[in-house]
C-alpha cells in the first residue's frame, strides 16, 4: 500500500521533517481539506486508562469519555505544560494528538507516571491520520460520509473507524486509518481544495487556539494560554500533576500574561521568540504564527497584559523593529483572572 506521504506527493504536496506541509501550487475554495501531518497520534488504552489520564491532565476526563474532545495540558509540578494534547475517546480508552515535534517527549512524560495503572500506550501516528476540513460547506461534506457529525464544538462523532471532532470555529478534524483516508479523500477532494499545514494553523490562530513546540515546553502555565476558555483546565475535578500551583493562579492569584493575538510583518517568528517594547525586552513570547501574504502573518503570543492594553506602547518581535498590531479574540477571558485576590 502506498504510504501516506506519497498520497500526499502525488497531489503535489511536499511535507518536511517537522510534518508542515506546503503545496507546491496553492489553491483557493470556500471549503478544505487540509492533511494534518504537523499533528500526531498516541493512545491510552485499557481499564484504568481514564484514572490514570484524570490524574494527570488538567481538563476533565470524564467529560472526555462521555463523548466530548478537549484540550488538555501535563504539567509539571510547578504548574507550566511539557505537552498540550486533545484527547479523544476510543474504545478501550483515548487518543491523544499533539505535534508532531514533541510527541515523542509527550508520551514519555505520560509513560513514567503510567507503570503503575493498568494502561498502556503507543504512537499510533503512522496507522491514524488526520485532515482537517474547514470552510462553507464542511459541516455538509462530512454528512455525506457520516449522517450523524455533530457541529457543536468539542462535540466527537464515531466514523467508520475513526473520530471526526467539532473543533471551534466551525471546524472538523477527521481520523482515521491510512488506508480509510487515502480512499476517503479523493472524494472530499471533488467538493472542496487541498490546503496545507500554515492554512489550518492560520485558523488555529484566529480562533485564539494555542498550541506547544520545542521551543516552549515548560513556558507556560495553562492559563497564560487562555487553555481555561477551552475547557482545557478543570478546578473542580480534584488532584492532577501541577493542579496546586494551577488553581492558586485561579483562586487567589493575578493572571498578569494572557494570550493574545497580534499580526506582523517581515520574517515569520518561530514559537519561543520575544516581543518587545522600547523600555522592555522580553515582555512577550511567541506561541505560533502563520502567514496570511508573501510579507504578512499573524500570531499568538504571551505577552505582558499592561503592555499590550496601553495602545501607545509599540510592541515589536526581537528579530524586526516593525510594529506589531493588535487583533481581537473570538472570545473574552474573566477579567477576574486579572484582579489581585490577596
Amino acid at each position: 500500500m502506498m504510504s501516506w506521504l506519497d498520497t500526499l506527493k502525488s497531489l503535489n504536496m511536499q511535507v518536511d521533517e517537522a510534518g508542515n506541509s506546503q503545496l507546491a501550487e496553492p489553491q483557493s475554495g470556500t471549503t478544505t481539506v487540509t492533511p494534518l501531518t504537523h499533528l500526531g497520534i498516541f493512545d491510552v488504552i485499557g481499564p484504568e486508562a481514564e484514572k490514570f489520564l484524570h490524574g494527570q491532565l488538567s481538563c476533565d476526563i470524564a467529560e472526555i469519555a462521555a463523548g466530548k474532545s478537549l484540550l488538555g495540558s501535563h504539567c509539571n509540578i510547578k504548574g507550566s505544560m511539557v505537552s498540550l494534547n486533545r484527547i479523544m475517546p476510543v474504545e478501550g480508552g483515548f487518543w491523544l494528538r499533539t505535534e508532531v515535534s514533541v510527541l515523542p517527549q509527550a508520551q514519555a512524560n505520560l509513560n513514567k507516571y503510567m507503570m503503575f495503572s493498568k494502561a498502556e500506550s503507543k504512537n499510533i501516528s503512522e496507522q491514524v491520520v488526520g485532515l482537517g476540513i474547514q470552510g462553507e460547506q464542511a459541516q455538509a461534506l462530512l454528512q455525506e460520509i457520516c449522517p450523524s457529525v455533530s457541529n457543536e464544538a468539542n462535540q466527537t462523532t464515531a466514523c467508520q473507524n475513526g473520530v471526526i471532532v467539532c473543533v471551534p470555529g466551525d471546524r472538523f478534524e477527521l481520523w482515521l486509518p491510512v488506508g480509510e483516508a487515502q480512499a476517503l479523500l479523493p472524494t472530499l477532494l471533488q467538493q472542496a481544495v487541498l490546503a496545507d499545514t500554515n492554512s489550518w494553523r492560520l485558523s488555529e490562530i484566529q480562533n485564539g487556539i494555542p498550541s506547544i513546540a520545542p521551543e516552549t515546553l515548560e513556558t507556560f502555565i495553562p492559563q497564560m494560554t487562555n487553555l481555561q476558555i477551552f475547557g482545557g483546565v478543570s478546578f473542580t475535578k480534584g488532584c492532577y500533576t501541577g493542579q496546586e500551583i494551577i488553581t492558586r493562579l485561579q483562586h487567589r492569584g493575578k493572571l498578569n500574561r494572557p494570550m493574545f493575538r497580534l499580526a506582523f510583518s517581515g520574517e515569520q517568528p518561530l514559537p519561543g521568540s520575544k516581543i518587545n517594547t522600547p523600555d522592555r525586552n522580553g515582555v512577550g513570547t511567541v506561541v505560533s504564527s502563520a502567514i496570511t501574504s508573501a510579507s504578512e502573518g499573524e500570531l499568538l503570543a504571551v505577552v505582558l497584559k499592561d503592555s499590550f492594553d496601553s495602545s501607545d506602547t509599540i510592541l515589536t518581535l526581537e528579530s524586526t523593529e516593525a510594529p506589531l498590531q493588535r487583533l481581537g479574540l473570538p472570545y473574552e477571558l474573566d477579567p477576574e483572572l486579572f484582579e489581585s485576590k490577596r
